[in-house]
């Protein structure tokens, strides 16, 4: 009998609060709970607006509560017996899912919004484990560990509503996803199931009789193509686009390392392994091996190898027989083309190393571990060199300046039989007075000086007699030359390029006078040297990234006045050799001239040469200066790659193709020569995966 009467007062409660809110104004409705701790709560609405429902049980909970005016609708809402004011409101929000609408929470207000908006609302954002259930919307953030957040995409799309969202972010491999607590703690169990590492560990598989080096990229190529024919994984998970199967060679313990996409792939590169690891027809204490090389001169290496088999020898077991030092197998190597090992420069343990020339090859015969060891050897020496790309530049700037001046006078004249003669003649002062003039009366063309000349003189049966001679003379001279010689040369190995002349020089004649018969034999012997540009350089590559030069540069120019010298011709030479640090791609300044000469020189009349003015007819002055400002610079660009080789060459090909497409002459039909020839186009860039083919 209590336990009905407190049922009627609970629904009395219920009542009394509709019929108020009922009664009240829309917009935000808050209120004190009312029903108190540990009291049930039993719903009964049939055909209740959907704003009244939501009023009653933000008063039942405690809540504010905002209904969009979007929100328009009725709704039934019943329970058998009385429940928790937490699970009336859940019972509530499930009500609201089914027709299209939700609730979203901001700040402690609850709006009631069409599902379309929610997502845009502003809903809880969570991270870590999903603990919230029932119809609260959320936005969670899975984190994948394993699996491509893009390939789970079109697996939970369609377990989403149409009106919530799934994103991708590829920085960091995480879905964000907006939707239910209930639906997103199945999707967080999808998610868990699926995000799985389906790759294998790592596998070390030792080989008994092929190398590992060799096998390594036979079963790569033989696992791609199996990829590629687009058979199904049998292990299922991630394929190969997810996990590629990789395959290492360890040449310390001859093994092969695998981790393959899944266990079939594992297996499948197990069975390739044990059909290529089959011993070879040929003995074991007699194999002979033939190794291409790639990058290495076959010549050298044998060499290098014969000296590390000697030296290990020397190192392990008594010699019975002597045995070549490295300096002797290196020249050993270098006198024959095929760089045979002498019978004496065997070490103990046998094996023989030669080297065929034509195909750049080595050939090996040794005992099966002796040759693993010297493949490894070679396999680490045998790499593609860098190259060094050296810009030298040489900019000289000169500038000449020269001033002369002079007044010669000559006068003379006779009395009672004595001649007077007085005058100024110097020799400074430009082509002498008394030349001039004892030339002019003689009938003979004789040139003045360069410059201005004014001279004053009486002619004497037609002829000219020079009295008087002034010279000025000034002059002027610049001279801008940048030489800039470019070389590529492998790393420590030594290029030269030489620009310009080779020019003869007279070491030494005889002449015969063979007086019997009158007959002479001349002969002359003659050295011919380069006259111009040489750059002589060998770089060295650092692992830090620095390049180490020996350079030798010189500059040399045959000084023009001194062509037709009966003694030969004399030249101009400026010459640098030195070693430099320099890091890649940096200037360094090798060296210079700067140069300021002055010269003055005169010539004058004791005392009369002195007066202000009037002195100047009585001296011959000159003045000369030349600057001379030179210094050569240097820049190393290290290659290494065929990419960078390929980018560098095209650059200054299309550079000089500019130039010949700019230096066209131009459309003529009176001269019908309107083409000048062009370098073709270049070449498309070769991709930088793509390995170079073997000549």
């Amino acid at each position: 009998m209590s336990r009905q009467r407190a049922h009627r007062v609970r629904i009395a409660t219920i009542s009394v609060a509709v019929a108020s809110i009922l009664a009240g104004a829309p917009g935000t409705f808050h209120a004190q709970p009312a029903v108190k701790p540990g009291e049930g709560v039993t719903l009964n609405f049939a055909n209740a607006d959907i704003e009244a429902v939501a009023r009653t049980l933000a008063v039942i909970t405690g809540r504010n509560v905002v209904v969009d005016p979007r929100v328009k609708g009725t709704m039934n809402l019943q329970s058998e017996r009385p429940q928790p004011p937490a699970a009336a409101w859940n019972q509530f929000l499930a009500a609201l899912r089914l027709q299209g609408f939700a609730v979203v929470e901001s700040a402690g207000l609850y709006k009631v919004v069409p599902e379309a908006d929610a997502k845009l609302q502003g809903s809880a954002v969570n991270e870590g484990p999903l603990r919230a259930s029932g119809s609260q919307l959320l936005t969670q953030i899975f984190r994948l560990n394993h699996e491509n957040a893009g390939n789970l995409v079109p697996v939970l799309r369609p377990l989403i509503s149409p009106n919530n969202t799934i994103n991708v972010n590829a920085g960091n491999n995480s879905l964000v996803i907006t939707d239910y607590a209930d639906n997103l703690q199945r999707i967080a169990r999808i998610i868990a199931a699926l995000d799985l590492p389906n790759a294998t560990d790592v596998d070390v598989m030792p080989l008994k009789h092929a190398l590992a080096q060799d096998i390594a990229p036979l079963v790569t190529r033989l696992l791609e193509t199996s990829a590629v024919a687009g058979s199904p994984s049998p292990g299922g998970g991630q394929g190969e686009a997810a996990y590629r199967t990789t395959v290492l060679a360890d040449t310390r313990s001859n093994a092969l390392i695998v981790r393959a996409a899944n266990p079939a792939r594992l297996a499948l590169a197990r069975s390739l392994v044990e059909r290529l690891d089959q011993p070879s027809a040929a003995s074991a204490s007699g194999n002979i091996h033939v190794v291409y090389l790639k990058n290495a001169d076959a010549t050298r290496l044998a060499a290098v190898l014969r000296a590390a088999m000697s030296g290990e020898s020397r190192g392990s077991t008594p010699v019975a027989a002597p045995v070549a030092t490295a300096p002797a197998a290196a020249g050993a190597a270098a006198n024959g083309s095929q760089g045979a090992m002498t019978a004496s420069a065997q070490p103990s343990t046998g094996g023989q190393i030669q080297a065929d020339v034509a195909t750049n090859s080595l050939i090996i015969t040794a005992p099966e571990p002796q040759y693993r060891q010297l493949r490894a050897v070679i396999d680490q020496l045998d790499q593609r060199r860098a190259q060094v790309f050296v810009e030298s530049l040489i900019a000289e700037v000169n500038a000449d300046k020269a001033a002369e001046f002079g007044v010669q006078w000559m006068t003379g004249g006779s009395g009672r039989g004595v001649g007077v003669l007085a005058g100024t003649n110097y020799g400074i002062g430009g082509a002498n007075l008394l030349n001039l003039a004892t030339q002019g009366s003689t009938g003979n063309v004789t040139l003045p000086s360069t410059g201005l000349n004014l001279g004053v003189g009486v002619t004497h049966n037609g002829k000219l007699a020079l009295g008087a001679l002034a010279r000025f003379l000034q002059e002027n001279g610049d001279g801008n030359i940048l030489s800039t010689p470019t070389l590529l040369t492998l790393d420590n190995e030594e290029a030269k390029i030489v620009i310009g002349q080779n020019v003869p020089f007279v070491t030494g004649q005889y002449t015969n006078n063979n007086s019997a018969s009158g007959s002479v034999n001349p002969f002359q012997t003659i050295e011919r040297k380069d006259v111009g540009l040489t750059l002589r350089i060998r770089p060295q590559i650092s692992e830090n990234g620095t390049v180490k030069l020996q350079i030798f540069q010189e500059v040399s120019s045959v000084q023009a006045s001194t062509i037709n010298s009966a003694s030969g011709p004399t030249t101009n030479k400026r010459s640098i050799e030195s070693t430099v640090l320099v890091d890649d791609g940096s200037i360094v300044v090798l060296g210079g001239l700067l140069q300021d000469e002055y010269s003055g020189n005169q010539e004058k009349v004791p005392g009369l040469g002195d007066v202000p003015l009037f002195g100047n007819l009585f001296k011959s002055e000159t003045r000369s200066r030349k600057k001379t400002n030179l210094m050569v610079f240097l820049r190393p660009l290290v290659v290494r790659d065929a990419a960078a080789s390929d980018q560098l060459s095209l650059d200054r090909y299309e550079l000089m193709r500019a130039l010949q497409q700019r230096t066209q002459p131009r459309e003529s039909s009176v001269v019908p020569v309107n083409e000048a020839p062009v370098l073709p186009a270049p070449p498309p860039a070769r991709p930088a995966s793509a390995p170079a083919k073997k000549p």
